[in-house]
């Protein structure tokens, strides 16, 4: 099944109660909450503060990316926060492992991405602790680049070696996904799909999604 996660990054965060409700309506399952630290990469979002008061505002399942430094200190705040699954990167912690299993401890679903200059092989010693992989598809800090093609040859990697090894997870790209580029994403395994400015900044956001899953249906995983 594809799951569509809009990025907030791309909302307008003057009005975000109705931005989020306007894609909530226009059929999104997710919404994918960057928070970023302004060391690990080179921008700053928004916090556990932040997530905990658009909370009670959404039934979506929050999907939260943290890009930052040491995650793990900050796990117990992003659960209160009302996080449904959370992702950290294997580049940003020291025992990846630990977070992992400390997310798992709160009840929520734990992730790991990798950022595009990081082999793929990184990620296999903790694919039987996640419920999902991130790949990043641009260099992670900033909205708007574009998709860089190469990425989604560690998404088949992925499949091909969770196929060998009988492991279930999720595989979501984050990083220049539009309905133009989705089906090569689905095609190579994907099934969870990052969208920011091709969502929220759509006048009709529900054609977009429309579109997208149609696209994706019409381009499924080849192995």
């Amino acid at each position: 099944m594809i799951y569509i996660s809009p990025s907030l990054l791309a909302a307008d965060f003057a009005d975000l109660k109705n931005d989020i409700r306007r894609v909530e309506e226009a059929g999104v399952d997710y919404l994918h909450l960057d928070v970023m630290d302004g060391a690990f990469v080179p921008n700053m979002s928004f916090g556990a503060p932040v997530i905990s008061c658009i909370r009670p505002h959404s039934k979506l399942v929050f999907d939260v990316h943290l890009m930052i430094n040491d995650p793990i200190r900050y796990i117990e705040d992003f659960a209160k926060a009302g996080a449904d699954i959370i992702t950290i990167h294997e580049e940003s912690c020291e025992e990846p492992q630990k977070a992992l299993d400390l997310i798992r401890s709160k009840g929520i679903k734990p992730s790991i991405s990798i950022s595009p200059a990081t082999p793929v092989e990184k990620l296999y010693p903790y694919l039987e602790s996640v419920e999902m992989v991130l790949i990043m598809t641009v260099v992670p800090g900033f909205g708007g680049q574009s998709l860089i093609p190469e990425t989604l040859d560690k998404v088949r990697a992925l499949r091909r070696y969770a196929k060998e090894h009988d492991l279930h997870f999720d595989v979501e790209v984050d990083g220049g996904l539009k309905p133009d580029n989705i089906g090569l994403a689905t095609e190579a395994g994907a099934n969870v799909i990052v969208a920011g400015s091709a969502i929220f900044l759509a006048k009709d956001p529900a054609a977009v999604i429309d579109s997208m899953r149609k696209i994706a249906d019409e381009h499924p995983y080849r192995a």
